[in-house]
């Protein structure tokens, strides 16, 4: 029998889905699963979206052009535009999700063997798109105790080695929910434009930014505007996460000319997706204005029941609808198997992501889990309710006692 490639064999499992086999088979047995592991909303898509799908006159369902459809690109100048940035259309390129925007973008600007730097924990498939690139993630650790705040510009710069083209953030972050600042922003930039370095920012998250913190867009630095790449997508925003409708954005023209060369090699972008991406953007603003207050809702309710738990550390959220929390457990990977092949509360059980997946550094988070708050509240308390007996229960359970914090403010 033939052998896979060493790539293949190579790639990182991704942490929110590698126990989905056990949870179907957990599902199969009777037992009810609060999905907590994967940021799938349960919110609606907004209603007059799907319709103009439905209602499209569509006749054929052909080729888009490779950066998308103009329409949509021309729509997107003003969504943009209401948060400080200008455009043009021909500056955005339509993608299959946040997901092949990202993976272009790492092809389009950096070599084999390239490392890129990203505080940690980071978003897991920033790592497996990084070793499809043949680039190096390396990371910068953040603590827990602070709310995973950013570091400071001159520890990035500190990590810095002749290696190094670009830092990758994502504002407000996947996994962590923290919201980076237009201060602490302005103060990396500094770096990137002294060392000549992309910087590459996954902004997908930027209407969910909680007490009062605005959002700062990358592409509002001016004085680096060439070195600057964004990543968007419209699957949490319209909770459309199957449409698969990404965008890549930068004012570099050359990036824009690579990017585009891989995308005509795949053809385009969904049709369907497009269409119904183009009219979300006309959804009045009380839509994700009421979509915002529910998830701040839930992130309130899972702070305060971790706050609740025994040994657990976690902290408040500032952004997205993600929490990473410390568990008195000797392994997460072990915890989150037990929750699902071994453990029942009331015919139920919870699905979680374990932590280790989105740290590059060995030996990291293996105590720590990522949630997703992107289920009804009273599923959330009956998951937390299912959380606070297993903890109870696991037979690898330590003791600890560490604080739970706000997150810091920097």
């Amino acid at each position: 029998m033939p052998k896979i490639s060493q790539r293949g064999e190579c790639t990182p499992l991704s942490p929110f889905r590698k126990f989905a086999p056990l949870a179907e088979r957990a599902k199969a047995q009777g037992r009810k699963i609060y999905h907590l592991n994967i940021g799938q909303p349960d919110i609606l898509t907004p209603p007059q979206a799907l319709q103009a799908v439905r209602e499209h006159p569509l006749r054929v369902l052909a080729y888009s052009s490779a950066d998308g459809n103009l329409s949509y690109r021309q729509k997107l100048t003003g969504y943009y535009r209401s948060f400080g940035v200008e455009l043009a259309p021909n500056q955005i390129i339509v993608t299959t999700g946040a997901s092949e925007a990202i993976y272009l973008g790492l092809l389009s600007c950096f070599n084999q063997g390239d490392e890129i730097l990203s505080p940690e924990p980071f978003y897991a498939n920033y790592n497996g798109f990084a070793h499809m690139a043949d680039i190096e993630v390396r990371a910068i650790p953040c603590r827990i105790e602070d709310g995973f705040a950013l570091p400071s510009a001159a520890d990035f710069e500190r990590c810095l080695t002749p290696k190094t083209k670009g830092i990758f953030l994502c504002n407000p972050n996947n996994p962590t929910g923290c919201v980076y600042p237009e201060a602490t922003l302005r103060e990396l930039a500094e770096v990137v434009k002294r060392h000549d370095l992309y910087l590459f920012v996954d902004e997908v998250y930027r209407e969910f930014c909680y007490d009062g913190q605005d959002f700062f867009s990358a592409l509002r630095l001016d004085d680096i505007r060439e070195h600057v790449v964004v990543v968007d997508s419209i699957s949490k925003r319209y909770s459309a996460c199957g449409a698969r409708i990404g965008a890549l954005i930068t004012y570099n023209e050359r990036v824009l000319e690579a990017v585009n060369r891989y995308a005509m090699l795949r053809l385009s972008p969904p049709g369907f997706g497009q269409i119904l991406a183009e009219a979300a953007l006309d959804v009045d603003a009380g839509y994700l204005d009421e979509v915002k207050i529910e998830y701040d809702l839930r992130r309130q309710t899972v702070f305060r029941r971790l706050q609740q738990m025994p040994g657990v550390t976690s902290y408040l959220p500032g952004g997205a609808f993600y929490c990473f929390a410390r568990f008195p457990i000797d392994d997460a990977d072990k915890f989150c198997r037990w929750l699902l092949e071994d453990f029942e509360y009331q015919g139920a059980t919870v699905m979680l992501s374990p932590g280790a997946g989105f740290y590059a550094t060995p030996g990291a988070g293996l105590n720590e889990v990522r949630m997703a708050y992107v289920i009804c509240r009273d599923d959330l308390e009956a998951a937390m309710d299912c959380l606070e007996r297993a903890l109870m229960e696991y037979p690898g359970r330590v003791e600890t006692a560490l604080p739970i914090l706000e997150e810091a403010i920097l």
